[in-house]
């Protein structure tokens, strides 16, 4: 049976079928060809999406204001400043009204619940460009590239090591579930995914021949490992005091080479970025200054070697989050 999208919300990946999920990634394979071989790709000439950003970011606004671009579709960023949501003007009364003005609406910010209301009211497609809960774009973007550099997907093991409760973890957790994955959290305890979540993935996990791991031994946790993934381990918004509680209890999680030498020879690393890995950031400078560190969550060494394909990651965020308007847009029907 064809898939078909159209109309669909993308919030998270628990709401897609495997089915639906690979028919993404094999969409932005196709358009990232047609864009090498710069084939006009406007296909959605007339239509305007709005892009709400309540946490800034460079390659989630670059990727769809690009993407909506090569489509030939109108784009109105809209940053912390830009609008009244959740401020002057409630949720589903903003929804409301960009829904009567846009064929499309992308939101990047805060709790899983305002995208949700978004996509409730507007009565247009609503992507998740990221959550504290799901970031489902990046993850069609990392499965592109999975399969780009290993040639597949199912029975494929991707460690991910570091804060594994949130967004990333979440999602990573998810779509390797979805997929067939083996997917392992390696981090201390106390940072494991909710055990309700987790206890979902594994039955979605059983069904598709994939499995879900957690575990605090790291060479447990990335040996024969196909990809291992990691994330920076202080996100965007957390006050400045968890630095010194993060650091502390993730250095043993750090993506070095002794991690890589469980791993399978063909292992590959991916990080979502940006990655604190030298002192070339106020970030990295001011960690150093107070904590003496030049590295957190990954080495220069791994993020600089032939097996870091970031930068592959990072493009492909673009292509897939062209597929994924594309798709929701109608213009595959």
């Amino acid at each position: 049976m064809a898939v078909n999208l159209t109309g669909r919300n993308f919030l998270k990946l628990l709401d897609y079928t495997p089915e639906e999920i690979t028919y993404l990634i094999d969409l932005s394979a196709k358009l990232k060809a047609e864009k090498k071989a710069h084939k006009n790709q406007k296909v959605l000439e007339g239509r305007n999406v709005a892009l709400i950003f309540e946490k800034t970011s460079t390659r989630t606004r670059c990727s769809f204001e690009t993407a909506a671009h090569d489509l030939g579709m109108g784009t109105t960023y809209l940053d912390p400043t830009g609008s009244q949501i959740g401020k002057k003007e409630s949720i589903k009364d903003t929804a409301r009204v960009l829904g009567r003005i846009y064929d499309g609406i992308e939101y990047r910010g805060f709790g899983q619940d305002i995208v949700e209301e978004l996509a409730k009211y507007s009565g247009v497609p609503v992507w998740n460009g990221l959550t504290n809960e799901f970031h489902p774009t990046q993850m069609i973007a990392d499965m592109l590239t999975i399969k780009e550099h290993l040639g597949g997907l199912k029975g494929k093991k991707l460690t991910y090591m570091g804060d594994a409760r949130y967004n990333m973890g979440n999602s990573l957790m998810v779509t390797c579930a979805k997929l067939g994955m083996h997917y392992v959290a390696c981090t201390d305890p106390k940072y494991f995914p909710k055990e309700d979540l987790v206890e979902k993935c594994r039955a979605i996990a059983a069904e598709n021949g994939g499995s879900i791991t957690l575990t605090a031994d790291v060479s447990e946790g990335c040996k024969d490992a196909d990809v291992i993934y990691t994330d920076v381990w202080v996100s965007m918004g957390e006050p400045d005091e968890v630095w010194k509680e993060r650091i502390d209890t993730l250095s043993p999680y750090q993506v070095n080479e002794k991690a890589f030498s469980y791993a399978k020879d063909t292992a590959i690393f991916m990080h979502c970025l940006p990655a604190f890995h030298d002192l070339e950031t106020g970030i990295g400078k001011k960690v150093y200054e107070k904590f003496g560190l030049s590295e957190l969550e990954v080495t220069d060494q791994v993020f600089e070697s032939q097996r870091s394909v970031v930068f592959d990651e990072a493009e492909n965020r673009m292509h897939t989050i062209k597929a994924i308007m594309y798709a929701t847009l109608g213009a595959d029907q």
